[in-house]
């Protein structure tokens, strides 16, 4: 049998968009069709972001299709606010951050980690065009140059 457990989510938008400075790994209260789903690889983050309500946090604009085979999936919320699983002093300084100015949090990835299905946080700051500019030519150049020395030509 094929072990679902290894399978990982990544927000690539989130790198392209955003200089992530700092990483936070939390849980999220899920219902048990929500993990059946993720094992299946039916989750998207991508149009995801975190939200801090007084003491709790919330991934809000996470989609998890239900499986086709569940009986009861007209009661299944696929875009529902999940709470976040965080202790008080990380709610805090996550708070603290983001009254500052241009400071958002978002999901970069999700992952399994022993039986536990955990959210990462990337505390992040927007890109201005000109940032996504300067990176691009360099990766462009990276590949230029890897290409170059695998052709040993220069």
């Amino acid at each position: 049998m094929k072990n679902h457990k290894t399978k990982k989510v990544f927000n690539k938008r989130a790198v392209y968009d955003y200089f992530i400075e700092k990483k936070i790994e939390s849980g999220m209260v899920l219902h048990g069709w929500e993990i059946k789903s993720i094992r299946s690889g039916k989750i998207n983050i991508n149009n995801s972001y975190i939200f801090i309500n007084k003491n709790e946090v919330f991934l809000i604009g996470s989609v998890i299709d239900p499986l086709s085979y569940i009986n009861d999936y007209k009661s299944c919320n696929t875009k529902r606010n999940r709470k976040l699983l965080l202790n008080k002093k990380e709610i805090n300084f996550l708070r603290g951050y983001t009254n500052r100015s241009g400071y958002t949090l978002i999901s970069t990835s999700c992952y399994w980690k022993k039986s536990f299905y955990k959210l990462q946080i990337g505390l992040a700051k927007s890109k201005q065009k000109k940032d996504k500019r300067e990176q691009e030519k360099k990766h462009e150049w990276d590949l230029n140059k890897r290409r170059l020395m695998k052709n040993k030509i220069y």
